[in-house]
This record gives structure tokens, C-alpha cells and sequence, in this order.
């Protein structure tokens, strides 16, 4: 079942998302060389109940942790630990809260330091898939127009796109109905109406699609060890053109700078 959301949920969705938004801007601020993963994870989750708002991922479904931070090979779901990030690392910061009820949820992959034009290209390329899919998300349309909106442009770069994860639906549940591949055929899946919130998040391999999932049952990496990005947004359905509920405006501003 789809839940389409009043003008009035939406404008909470918002909130939310856009407190992900800038927790995801506090981390592009931090990240460099040298630093843990774990020690994102605490300034994560201080910013967010700064904010008056709780970390959704911290035990949902037993995950011991408020970000999910993925580096290089690790596609999605990596958990916070004590690895030093290197020059040259990407990492995959996905993050969400519960401000009021109701779910944000964003991510975000990040180049630490200097990374090569190689890895720079994977990065453009699935932010591109991203945006691509957005075009989609309007009323009238179906699930499988952003799919395939997706699954071109990233093949387009030579990349391949993760078949096991899916981005899905957003509100006062972290996930809702519907299931939104990253690949798959226009004109086919739900079609979508005004006031449906859903999360697009293109998971992109560099090398191929296969992933395996890591002994701690949460990790998923690629499966021969090329690296992998993930960028997210929540966008609600609206008639003529998608409401973008994320932005990465704030991280934008944060790695101009750098």
C-alpha cells in the first residue's frame, strides 16, 4: 500500500531532511585525512540531538551506530569503527533522524583529501544517475521511469549498478512502500501520484555489480573490490516537476571551501 502524504506532511518531511542535509554538511566540514570513522559518527550524532531530533539508523534493527559509513569497496552499511581514513579514501556517509515523527534520510559519498580523476569520475557519474532519476519522480509517472532513468545514465559511464538494495518509500517509517530500483524498464512498477515521498539512492559500482555481505551482517562491499558510491535524496511527488526534500547545497558550499 502507498501512502501519499498531505501538504502538510511533506512540509514535516522536509524538516527532517533537511536536518540530514546539514548533519551531512557538518561531516563534509570534518573529513580529511587522519581522522576515524567513528569519530564522524560521535559529531553526527551530537549535531543531530543538538537539533532536538533522535538518530533513526541507531538501533534500527540492532545497527550499533548513527551513520552508516561506507569507504572505497564498502558499498553500503558500513558500520563506525576505528579505521583511520587515507588520502585518496571515498566515504559513503548515509544518515537519517526522526525530528517529530517523522523520518530524513540522505547520503552522501565524500572524497577525503586528493582522490584520482578515476574516482572522481565515479562519484559525478552517480550523482548524475541521481539527478536523472529525480526528473522521473513526478505525478503520472511510474517506479520504473526512474529506474531506468537511473540504470542508463550510470551504464552510460561503463559503471554497473548494484541488483540486492533498493531505495523505498519515506515517512513515518523509515521504509515504506514502495521498493525503487536503480534499474529496471519504463512504464513498468506503481505508478506514482501527488504526496508520495520516496527515497532514490543509486548504489554504483565502478567495476561489477556483484556485492557480498561482510562477517559483522552488516557491511555489504563489492565483490571484487573496486570502489562504490551511493547518493541519496527523499523527494516527494508533485504534479509537472519532483520536490526535492534533500539538498546538498550545504555540503556544496562546505567543499567549495576546501
Amino acid at each position: 500500500m502507498l501512502y501519499f502524504k498531505t501538504d502538510e506532511e511533506v512540509g514535516l518531511l522536509r524538516e527532517s531532511n533537511l536536518l540530514v542535509s546539514r548533519t551531512l554538511a557538518e561531516m563534509a566540514s570534518i573529513i580529511k585525512p587522519g581522522i576515524t570513522t567513528l569519530y564522524l559518527d560521535k559529531i553526527a550524532e551530537s549535531f543531530i540531538r543538538d537539533n532536538g531530533a533522535t538518530p533513526a539508523f541507531k538501533g534500527y534493527g540492532g545497527f550499533p551506530n548513527t551513520l552508516c559509513t561506507s569507504v572505497n569497496d564498502e558499498v553500503v552499511h558500513g558500520i563506525p569503527s576505528s579505521y583511520v581514513l587515507k588520502e585518496g579514501d571515498i566515504i559513503s556517509v548515509d544518515c537519517g533522524v526522526i525530528l517529530n515523527g517523522w523520518y530524513g534520510d540522505s547520503a552522501f559519498t565524500f572524497p577525503v583529501g586528493e582522490i584520482s580523476e578515476e574516482i572522481r569520475r565515479l562519484l559525478d557519474f552517480t550523482r548524475a544517475s541521481l539527478e536523472e532519476g529525480v526528473k522521473e519522480a513526478v505525478a503520472g509517472n511510474r517506479i520504473g521511469d526512474i529506474s531506468s532513468a537511473v540504470q542508463t545514465k550510470a551504464e552510460s559511464g561503463g559503471y554497473s549498478v548494484v541488483r540486492d538494495l533498493v531505495g523505498h518509500g519515506l515517512g513515518k517509517k523509515l521504509h515504506e512502500p514502495p521498493e525503487v530500483a536503480n534499474w529496471g524498464k519504463k512504464g513498468t512498477g506503481p505508478k506514482m501520484e501527488k504526496g508520495l515521498v520516496i527515497c532514490i539512492e543509486p548504489m554504483i559500482n565502478s567495476g561489477k555489480k556483484e556485492t557480498i555481505q561482510m562477517k559483522d551482517g552488516w557491511t555489504i562491499k563489492t565483490a571484487d573490490g573496486k570502489p562504490s558510491a551511493h547518493f541519496e535524496y527523499a523527494v516527494a511527488v508533485d504534479k509537472g516537476k519532483a520536490d526535492v526534500l534533500t539538498t546538498f547545497e550545504f555540503i556544496d558550499k562546505v567543499l567549495n571551501k576546501l
